[in-house]
């Protein structure tokens, strides 16, 4: 080992392995997924898990919030080999990827690309976990729950629609402001959805902390994170900013929340933006550095 160095293409904190062999079992294990062929309005979140990775060289071990050190073991195994402008085939290659590291015991954290990637670990847990076992706790902006999105159905806005199609536990959206007709119609007849609009979090959070209470501490939860769930003031630079968002302080009571919970893996998606040290990369980066300090 060379001291006085540092490696921005891994997340700070993160163990030297790359043998799968031997990494610890029941560890977290990250993947980039550099990839945003379907984005629709902002490109740029194929440059997310770099600049996420390097912003998490401006934090301390010691997080103060929590006051917790960076105790969990994890390891940051790089970005997969994506096909740009072929969403199915880059699911197909990250759903394999993650699926070793659930083979080896190791929970996923994935770093995006845009949210259509999320079904791939989504995919590969439900190998070890019975899918209908499983909660999606979903941050987001956007309900993406619609069948199809300008024709596709592998896209950044179906992707609930096509966890949906896997048969989950449910799904709890939180933060959501923006929606078509045939979504809000597809939530309103679907048993399975529960959804808390950004209003709901300044107003009727204990009715969304009653809800995640709801779930068994030992049921299996999944976690995805799209950064425009965030206001623009916090996120500028995402795939598809809405006004009118949710702050940090509520994510991480939200992260405090769930640390009780048996979260089997986690996404965050949607940082656009190639500049180091942006403030919606050194967001996004704190939202994985408080999961980790929390979730050990």
């Amino acid at each position: 080992m060379l001291f006085n160095t540092y490696k921005p293409w891994k997340f700070a904190f993160s163990q030297e392995t790359e043998n799968l062999k031997e990494a610890k079992e029941y560890s977290w294990g990250i993947i980039g997924v550099p990839f945003d062929s379907t984005s629709s309005y902002g490109p740029g979140s194929r440059f997310g898990p770099t600049t996420v990775r390097e912003a998490s060289y401006s934090f301390e071990k010691y997080n103060i919030t929590f006051k917790s050190n960076l105790d969990a073991i994890f390891y940051d195994f790089g970005n997969i080999n994506v096909i740009y402008g072929n969403c199915k085939e880059t699911i197909k290659i990250l759903e394999d990827t993650i699926s070793d590291l659930v083979e080896h015991n190791i929970k996923p954290i994935t770093i995006g690309g845009e949210h259509s990637v999320s079904l791939a670990p989504i995919k590969a847990l439900s190998k070890k976990y019975d899918i209908e076992d499983i909660t999606i706790i979903h941050l987001d902006a956007h309900m993406d729950i619609i069948d199809e999105y300008q024709g596709e159905k592998c896209s950044h806005a179906t992707i609930m629609k096509r966890v949906h199609d896997l048969n989950p536990k449910e799904i709890i959206e939180i933060g959501i402001r923006s929606a078509s007709l045939e979504e809000k119609e597809f939530v309103d007849r679907t048993e399975n959805v529960t959804i808390f609009t950004a209003n709901d979090t300044k107003e009727k959070f204990e009715n969304i902390k009653d809800k995640i209470n709801q779930i068994n501490e030992d049921e299996p939860v999944y976690l995805s994170i799209d950064m425009d769930v965030l206001d623009p003031l916090y996120a500028p630079e995402v795939g598809n900013p809405i006004p009118n968002g949710i702050s940090p302080e509520i994510i991480e009571n939200i992260l405090k929340i769930l640390a009780n919970n048996n979260i089997i893996g986690f996404d965050l998606v949607e940082v656009a933006t190639s500049k180091l040290g942006d403030p919606t990369a050194v967001t996004g980066s704190k939202i994985i550095y408080d999961f980790l300090s929390l979730n050990k």
